[in-house]
């Protein structure tokens, strides 16, 4: 499987999302705080720190094994179809957390509820970015 620059980029930011969140909200969920704590506070900051971290790596292995880094009219319009997609999610999640947010104390489920949906979306667009190109759109 030959893969471009930006395909291969794309496997590295799923995937990393997918293990920085995963571990964050299998951790953070069985909570029955209302607010969030500050042990729920580092917990974030090393999942944003460790997806930091992998990306940055991630990155500069995809560049230094891979430098055709040009992109032509059909990355533009997969990236395009990507964005449309988790921009459905994203605004689906702000609904979800707004209404969560009127119907609990606290600020904890809307928090949760905010950036669940904010990865999700993430992961619906470079998804949908990987499956257009796979399927060769």
């Amino acid at each position: 499987m030959n893969l471009s620059f930006h395909e291969k980029s794309l496997w590295l930011v799923f995937f990393s999302l997918i293990v920085c969140f995963a571990g964050y909200f299998a951790l953070v969920l069985p909570s029955s705080a209302s607010n969030v704590l500050p042990p729920q506070m580092a917990l974030f900051a090393l999942a944003v720190v460790l997806l930091v971290i992998l990306q940055i790596v991630g990155h500069a292995i995809i560049a230094i094994l891979d430098r055709r880094t040009d992109t032509d009219e059909r990355d533009r319009r997969i990236g395009l179809i990507g964005t449309r997609n988790g921009a459905y999610v994203l605004a689906t999640g702000v609904f979800m957390a707004l209404s969560a947010a009127l119907l609990t104390s606290g600020n904890f489920i809307f928090t949760h509820v905010m950036l669940g949906f904010w990865v999700l979306a993430q992961l619906v667009e470079t998804g949908s970015q990987l499956f257009l190109y796979r399927r060769g759109s």
